[in-house]
């Protein structure tokens, strides 16, 4: 299959949409599909990947890291046209999602959208009007997904989420997996070496960006109240973010010590991250935004217990008393779990067995293998209906 892919962000830009499709793009590799990306340009960046074509983009006012794509680009007409595609899947609804439904169109192929992320949750960026822009954010991805043939959801909370917003087509849930072997040969010693981090300090970890979605506040104070009850911990945040100052801010005003109490590791490498979740004791996570949260799968890859705040997302990821502990938005209730994983070295140890099993089940093999037994059937059903359309007007 050659599949084309249109998406509001991509590498070197960090995020569970561009982890997905670099993801499944590996994957359909090797099972022998070609996979071509549109995607917006990046300040000195250059692709060293083949089949990416970029568009042309700003920096963003609110994210300088993130490039917004301007959709007028005579050349990608062109490139779009020479390359055969079989079908098309796009991972966002806006700017490069549309471009990608309107080629879908015009060469008569099937069009697949990932809902990735609770566009509604997210009107925080939108200076006035919130609650407006939050009616017309769940109208526009409903439009845009019924013209749509099948939309993916990772988990299947969002699935009947988005059905109660009247999103008709064809929905399946497909969460993105995880390479689960390559989080069985990280260097358990790097994180406490690169960190300077005493041996017998349990390290909780956290992996994401320093974003308003990521409910990064709530982890920091409560975990200012795991220091109360437990003093040899600390906490490493591997992320970036337009936040990063004010968190830094904030710990220092809670009384903790940066780069002893917590650590802001920035970005690393996937060699180092994988280091990082290997060298950990525990994985700690307060988003309640996620549609997946793909690094929890990562992070149970990896054998780390989990405690997270219960929602959308991280309870379909992770089960209850099993591979970790879910705790409702209350910072008490976060910090009394996360001690009480921190002392109890046998139940760690249990979930972590748990843990591992659990991120197999959502191996990226596995989850690549749905993706295109839907592929192949959305082709076919468009290949039949077109046969049936031809040959039925001859007979007429």
């Amino acid at each position: 299959m050659r599949i084309g892919v249109f998406s509001d962000s991509y590498r070197p830009y960090t995020s569970g949409v561009v982890t997905s499709i670099c993801t499944f793009k590996e994957e359909l590799s090797k099972m022998g599909h070609e996979t071509f990306i549109f995607a917006p340009s990046y300040q000195n960046y250059h692709d060293d990947e083949d089949n990416v074509f970029r568009c042309f983009s700003v920096p963003s006012p609110s994210n300088r890291d993130f490039a917004v794509p301007i959709p007028l680009s005579p050349r990608v007409n062109t490139i779009v046209k020479n390359l055969d595609l079989d079908i098309i899947h796009v991972h966002s609804p806006f700017i490069l999602g549309p471009m990608g439904a309107g080629f879908s169109k015009k060469l008569n192929v099937p069009l697949v959208f990932t809902y990735h992320t609770l566009y509604d949750q997210y009107v925080h960026y939108v200076p006035m009007a919130q609650e407006l822009a939050r009616d017309l954010a769940i109208k526009y991805c409903s439009y845009f997904s019924n013209r749509c043939d099948l939309v993916i959801t990772p988990t299947t909370d969002i699935k009947e989420m988005i059905q109660r917003y009247g999103i008709s087509s064809p929905i399946e849930v497909i969460p993105t997996g995880v390479e689960t072997d390559r989080f069985k040969r990280g260097d358990p010693n790097w994180i406490r070496q690169h960190f300077a981090i005493p041996a017998d300090k349990k390290i909780c970890l956290f992996v994401g960006r320093l974003s308003k979605e990521k409910n990064l506040e709530f982890l920091i104070q409560a975990f200012q109240k795991v220091k109360q009850q437990y003093d040899n911990a600390c906490l490493v945040i591997i992320a970036t973010g337009p936040l990063e100052k004010q968190l830094k801010k904030m710990v220092i005003n809670l009384d903790m010590v940066l780069n002893e109490d917590v650590f802001f590791a920035g970005f690393l490498s996937f060699e180092n991250l994988v280091d990082a979740y290997c060298g950990a004791d525990l994985f700690t996570f307060a988003s309640v935004t996620e549609t997946q949260g793909i690094v929890l799968v990562e992070a149970m890859a990896a054998g780390l217990p989990v405690v997270a705040v219960k929602a959308t997302g991280s309870q379909e990821m992770v089960e209850d008393g099993r591979q970790g502990i879910l705790v409702n938005d209350d910072q008490d209730m976060m910090a009394d779990q996360i001690v009480r994983l921190l002392r109890d070295d046998e139940l760690r140890r249990n979930f972590a067995v748990q843990a591992v099993q659990r991120a197999a089940d959502l191996s990226s093999r596995a989850m690549a293998r749905k993706l295109e037994r839907q592929y192949i059937l959305l082709i076919e059903e468009r290949q039949n209906a077109h046969r049936h359309m031809f040959f039925g007007s001859k007979s007429g």
